[in-house]
């Protein structure tokens, strides 16, 4: 089988450490947010996001969303909201972007050899440039050809990959996605993705039988 020609790339567990999301991101997120509804209620972006919280539960939007946050779900205008909150943490110097050591060398090497990457995550699209763009190791975001979030659909269903596979305008089987969660591997194999587990130690990840996996991304520099 030849290469991949793309890698799609999820975050939590895969480039950055579960515990900078959870806590360091998240607490964030929760001790800022009465504020910053309070101050941006009436910005259109945040409007809108408040919007979609209501019409998808009713009550008071602050309860939901702490709700929400307790619960770490997978909703999309908590996401958005958490990622404009990020966004200022980013501006102030109070916030990095944490990666593994592995992962910037990594993914310049395979920019500079040809291979065209993308980010599928739960986050928001605007919180994944922000930890790309305000990492460790620099600005990376030049580095990737296109981010993706829950808006193209959940990650353990197997139509999102489909449609991620159309909109980087390559075949399934051309694309190689690393993530740390079974489930997403499964469902983006189903889609006829290649996979890849990133089974971190210091995340506690469980291998995988079903796919193949990899300590880190220099481990599967040899896949590419």
């Amino acid at each position: 089988m030849l290469p991949p020609v793309a890698l799609l790339i999820d975050i939590e567990g895969t480039t950055t450490p579960i515990a900078f999301v959870h806590d360091v991101l998240f607490p964030y997120a929760r001790a800022h947010l009465e504020a910053f509804l309070a101050d941006q209620a009436t910005d259109q972006a945040v409007a809108h996001e408040l919007a979609e919280v209501r019409r998808m539960e009713s009550g008071p939007e602050l309860a939901t969303l702490r709700r929400w946050m307790d619960a770490d779900a997978k909703v999309t205008p908590l996401k958005a909201l958490q990622g404009m909150i990020w966004k200022a943490g980013y501006a102030s110097g109070e916030l990095r972007g944490e990666l593994y050591p592995d992962v910037a060398p990594a993914l310049r090497r395979w920019n500079k050899a040809g291979l065209r990457l993308f980010v599928y995550s739960s986050g928001s699209v605007a919180a994944q440039k922000l930890i790309f763009g305000h990492s460790v190791a620099g600005d990376l975001v030049d580095l990737f050809g296109g981010f993706f979030d829950t808006r193209v659909g959940g990650k353990r269903e197997p139509d999102s990959y489909g449609r991620l596979a159309i909109g980087m305008n390559l075949p399934p089987v051309e694309v190689l996605f690393l993530s740390d969660v079974e489930d997403e591997l499964d469902a983006a194999a189903a889609a006829g993705l290649r996979t890849c587990q990133l089974v971190r130690a210091a995340d506690g990840t469980v291998a995988s039988d079903r796919h193949p996996t990899a300590s880190d991304f220099t481990v599967i520099e040899a896949l590419t």
